[in-house]
């Protein structure tokens, strides 16, 4: 007998507390199911669903990597080496080839100094001085055990991405729509496609996508008071590379998601902010994907040319402010014959 399986969210077919046994849910989700009150979680195809797992198992990975950063700078300050005070990546390739001498045993300033690039910033007489430490053989050993986590994990990330790379034929289409807006990488475009998939027809609007990634404000209400308007918890994957588009894109000179940042960070902070361009962000990917349509900029005075009517009011109003009455005196067009 063929059956339709629905996955339901836990949240949503909470029972009366103080109820609960095996029986009493089953009776409990039967009668939901009998009403039709249970909507199905997103689960996708087996295809978006090994793109995840990659995907989610290379963040956790970069993650790592960024620990092991971390406690390898934090052995070198130890050692009072200011080594990320004078290379912008302690990691780069003057980083490593200054922490490969000093875990070789070299701890002279001078010859430490002269493996940097010679493109660096910093001059020798700056890094002779941050090189100046007292390592040990406690540090060097430190130094050696978190390069070489460093290097496995490097290792790791680049098998995950070939892999990635193989298993792309379905998503190519949608990563180069998604790399045409503005934020968005190829990798962030990777990303957003293993979480949400390639069909869209399973959000019946772009609105039904931000609020199950997120990204719309809360609903809670009572007595005629807004408590609270906070994001919800959402996709947390999914939710944090948009949210790292939306920067990356709110620095996009002379586009829409530059005006709309900045038009709401004046009001509402760069937090809110940022928070509504991921949404816009999501919102064209939703609109690209389900049509396949290109990505079309609405452009930095998108906003001017909507609310036109309101920003002479709201410009006036400033004047009255100031101190001064305006007439507003229409400017002639001149038609060219």
């Amino acid at each position: 007998m063929a059956f339709t399986l629905v996955l339901a969210n836990a949240a949503h077919v909470k029972n009366v507390p103080g109820r609960k046994t095996d029986i009493n849910d089953a009776t409990w989700l039967a009668d939901l199911l009998a009403h039709g009150l249970i909507r199905a979680s997103f689960v996708p195809e087996s295809e978006t669903q090994d793109m995840r797992a990659l995907l989610r198992t290379r963040k956790q990975l970069v993650r790592e990597k960024a620990s092991h950063i971390q406690r390898l700078q934090k052995t070198l300050e130890d050692a009072n080496i200011k080594l990320d005070s004078v290379v912008a990546d302690i990691v780069g390739k003057s980083g490593r080839a200054i922490i490969d001498a000093l875990i070789a045993g070299d701890s002279d300033p001078a010859k430490l100094a002269a493996l940097a690039d010679t493109r660096i910033r910093s001059s020798q007489n700056k890094l002779r001085e941050a090189l100046s430490g007292r390592i040990r053989r406690h540090h060097r050993f430190m130094l050696n055990l978190h390069l070489q986590q460093i290097n496995a994990l490097d290792a790791a990330i680049t098998e995950i991405d070939r892999e990635v790379d193989v298993n792309l034929a379905p998503f190519r289409t949608g990563v180069e729509l998604l790399t045409s807006i503005p934020g968005i990488s190829t990798l962030s475009a990777q990303v957003i496609l293993s979480e949400i998939g390639t069909d869209m027809s399973r959000f019946p609007t772009a609105g039904h996508l931000i609020s199950w990634a997120g990204l719309c404000p809360g609903n809670d209400e009572s007595a005629g008071k807004r408590r609270s308007t906070r994001l919800r918890k959402g996709a947390p994957w999914l939710k944090t590379t948009l949210v790292q588009c939306a920067w990356s894109a709110s620095r996009k000179k002379a586009s829409y998601t530059q005006a709309q940042f900045h038009r709401l960070r004046a009001r509402r902070g760069a937090k809110k902010a940022v928070c509504a361009v991921a949404a816009s962000i999501l919102t064209a990917a939703y609109h690209m994907l389900k049509d396949g349509t290109q990505y079309r900029d609405l452009g930095p005075d998108h906003f001017n040319r909507r609310s036109k009517q309101q920003q002479t009011n709201r410009l006036l109003k400033r004047l009255a402010d100031l101190g001064f009455a305006a007439e507003l005196t229409p400017i002639p067009i001149a038609v060219s014959l």
